[in-house]
């Protein structure tokens, strides 16, 4: 092969890289080029550029540049994730920007939110030595008179719930606590006797804060102000989970009256509270429901409550409460299969501070 040809086979090779070539015959300039000889000819100052070419070699042509669209920013659920550190400054690669723009049309998912009612439930531990000095019963004294007196009362109740009674009751784990008027102490009783409930080895008890108007349980047990049954009637969005409050005493459950509402009453009486004793009596069935409800005579959705329930404890305030209102707010109770009351504040030092003189009405 000719030296021509062989210069003509080179550009060609530099042409096919990208160099740029002026004219048909042009020749790329080399760094550094020596000047050129005007004595030579065509063909030596040709082979002279070719020598020179092989020993300083052409540059690779560059990468070519990949121009992204910047992200659109992270939702909060995936920026909880990401963990900054000196890397996320650099640029990401033409890979892992296409893989972004990709991700973005997707779907995702925070597994590090609950998604099942036992992980949202909420925690409170109650501060049972604040309990005992307010008169309450407490797990750690099991031998106290006023455990011994809500033993007692609770029995019949729990033989209703396990079906051991002579005659079934309907839906015995809905147990409602009321009274005639305010101020006979049945958040007390209710509170006393979830506990007592709850100390037994197979019972689980859900106690709800059913007096909106007169809230006192949370309180009682030094319980902050929460979500509770008044916002899940309100709130389609709400589920019971999302209310409800787990207790270092394992059995135990609440829930509270919830935020304060115009029409807290009424909504007791509505469909969606029948609703909702319904899901909750469905959801929990190994537990048993206590209910503290607004007083008899004091308004009149009590008396709709009393449909939903399979056992009511009637309370009565010794030497106060008249026998008149008792007959009345018994009267109103017939919907219910079974109600047994319960004589609170008696003076009766054989008694004690609670007397139950169990008595029960279909």
């Amino acid at each position: 092969m000719s030296l021509i040809e062989q210069a003509a086979q080179r550009l060609e090779q530099l042409r096919k890289a990208g160099q740029e070539v002026s004219g048909e015959l042009s020749i790329p300039e080399a760094p550094e080029a020596p000047p050129a000889d005007k004595s030579l000819s065509l063909v030596e100052l040709a082979a002279q550029r070719l020598r020179s070419l092989n020993e300083h070699p052409v540059a690779e042509p560059p990468a070519p540049v990949v121009v992204t669209k910047e992200p659109e920013a992270l939702p909060s659920v995936v920026r909880r994730h990401v963990r900054p550190n000196a890397a996320d400054s650099q640029a990401p690669s033409t890979l892992e920007a296409g893989r972004a723009d990709m991700d973005r049309t997707a779907t995702v998912v925070d597994t590090s939110e609950a998604t099942t009612p036992q992980q949202r439930a909420r925690r409170f531990d109650i501060d049972f030595t604040r309990l005992a000095e307010r008169g309450l019963l407490t797990p750690d004294m099991p031998q106290s008179r006023i455990a011994n007196e809500f033993r007692v009362a609770k029995r019949p109740l729990l033989n209703n719930c396990v079906g051991k009674s002579a005659v079934p009751v309907e839906n015995a784990r809905r147990i409602m606590i009321t009274s005639a008027v305010p101020g006979e102490g049945k958040s007390y009783v209710s509170l006393n006797l979830a506990m007592s409930i709850a100390m037994e080895r197979d019972s689980t008890v859900l106690l709800v804060e059913g007096d909106p108007t007169r809230p006192s349980l949370a309180s009682l047990m030094g319980m902050p102000p929460s979500k509770g049954l008044i916002d899940l009637l309100v709130n389609p969005s709400l589920d019971v989970s999302d209310v409800l409050v787990r207790t270092n005493l394992g059995r135990l459950s609440f829930i509270s009256a919830g935020t304060r509402h115009h029409h807290s009453t009424e909504l007791l009486a509505s469909k969606a509270m029948e609703n909702l004793v319904n899901e909750v009596a469905s959801r929990y069935e190994d537990r048993i429901l206590i209910f503290d409800s607004p007083p008899i005579l004091a308004a009149p959705e009590p008396r709709v409550l009393a449909r939903y329930m399979g056992q009511i404890v009637f309370v009565i305030e010794a030497e106060r409460t008249s026998q008149s209102m008792v007959l009345e707010a018994l009267d109103a109770l017939e919907a219910c299969p079974v109600v047994m009351t319960l004589l609170n504040k008696t003076t009766s030092q054989e008694a004690g501070y609670y007397y139950y003189y169990g008595s029960s009405t279909s």
